[in-house]
């Protein structure tokens, strides 16, 4: 099962990549190579200049380029091994600020960029109008993210997993952090302006929760909920959802539908995918200043465009209907056609 907003995030999770990305630049690579060199030409001057042995000479180089201070292994009676040791302890205090300052850089930088992120996806969410929230971003919610983006579909994620939320922009989509079963988390993925709410989370209580707050907040939004447990889906649709989906009980009966009707379920998934296909199914509403009111079915299929059912305002279908029957505000189609006639079609509805 995915991961879900009850789980407990890993506190150490942004550390180990902030991290892995420190120790991964370049700036941090030259320290390192300065650092070598300096211990190695340091150890070279006392070995090859004034004749230490090299264990001598690699202890003095450490303690000096540290400034340990301790006792000297050999007395630096002459003038050049003193020169030499304070150049080196020169370079060992400035090897120290340098450490510092690339230390403070790495944090200066990681909480600016991490500002500037946070900005940038905050002005992309607040710009979204008639969208898709998706709450959860495991295996289900990450199927569902996908298969919208196939549907040309804007989208913003909420979760509470840093890791899914670094999935999730990985994989392209706007995402918000926080619990979506917060008022104000949903206020900030624009549950105003959106289209659709998805929550996918696997906890039927917090899906109750999250339908329950999506629907006080937004009376028109349609809602799709996932139900784990037997007997959840009356509770997710008395708390306002539109559909309810079970993932077990889908993939039974899809199972069960490819033992028993194998072709038909192939050919309603080529119509459903987002393949280069030849043909397709589409679902268009009638909206009150739509062209389409007043036209005839028999027109549609003139335009190539198969009407296989009619969605009446009652909530009845009408399935296979008449080539005089005449379309109605309100009401949805079934449309069935070429890919291409579908899309243009959709675009003038």
């Amino acid at each position: 099962m995915g991961p879900s907003q009850t789980a407990v995030p890993a506190p150490w999770s942004r550390v180990r990549h902030v991290f892995a990305d420190t120790v991964g630049g370049n700036h941090v690579r030259a320290w390192v190579v300065v650092v070598l060199a300096a211990l190695v030409i340091g150890t070279a001057g006392y070995v090859l200049l004034f004749r230490w042995s090299l264990s001598d000479a690699i202890y003095m180089t450490a303690i000096t380029l540290t400034t340990v201070g301790f006792r000297e292994v050999n007395e630096l009676t002459g003038f050049a091994e003193r020169l030499w040791t304070m150049l080196l302890a020169v370079a060992g205090v400035g090897i120290i600020f340098g450490s510092i300052g690339i230390v403070a850089e790495t944090i200066l930088n990681e909480a600016a960029s991490g500002r500037r992120e946070a900005k940038r996806m905050r002005e992309a969410v607040g710009a979204l109008r008639n969208h898709y929230i998706v709450c959860g971003y495991g295996r289900v919610g990450s199927t569902v993210a996908r298969e919208l983006v196939h549907g040309d579909e804007r989208l913003v994620v909420i979760d509470i997993l840093p890791d899914s939320l670094e999935r999730a922009a990985r994989d392209g989509h706007l995402v918000v952090e926080g619990d979506a079963t917060d008022d104000a988390t949903l206020r900030t993925a624009g549950i105003e302006h959106a289209r659709g709410l998805v929550t996918t989370i696997d906890s039927d209580a917090n899906n109750v929760y999250v339908t329950l707050s999506a629907r006080a907040m937004s009376p028109a939004l349609f809602i799709v909920a996932r139900a784990n447990a037997e007997g959840s889906e009356a509770k997710l649709h008395q708390a306002g959802a539109n559909r309810v989906v079970s993932p077990y009980t889908m993939a039974g009966r899809r199972i069960a539908e490819l033992a028993s009707r194998p072709r038909v379920a192939d050919f309603i998934d080529a119509a459903l995918s987002h393949g280069n296909l030849s043909f397709s199914l589409e679902e268009v509403e009638v909206a009150a200043e739509s062209p389409l009111v007043g036209v005839t079915v028999g027109a549609l299929r003139d335009d190539g465009v198969v009407t296989l059912a009619i969605l009446q305002a009652s909530g009845a279908y009408e399935a296979n209907p008449p080539t005089a029957r005449t379309l109605h505000a309100g009401e949805s189609l079934i449309l069935s056609g070429s890919t291409d006639v579908l899309e243009a079609f959709r675009a003038r509805a």
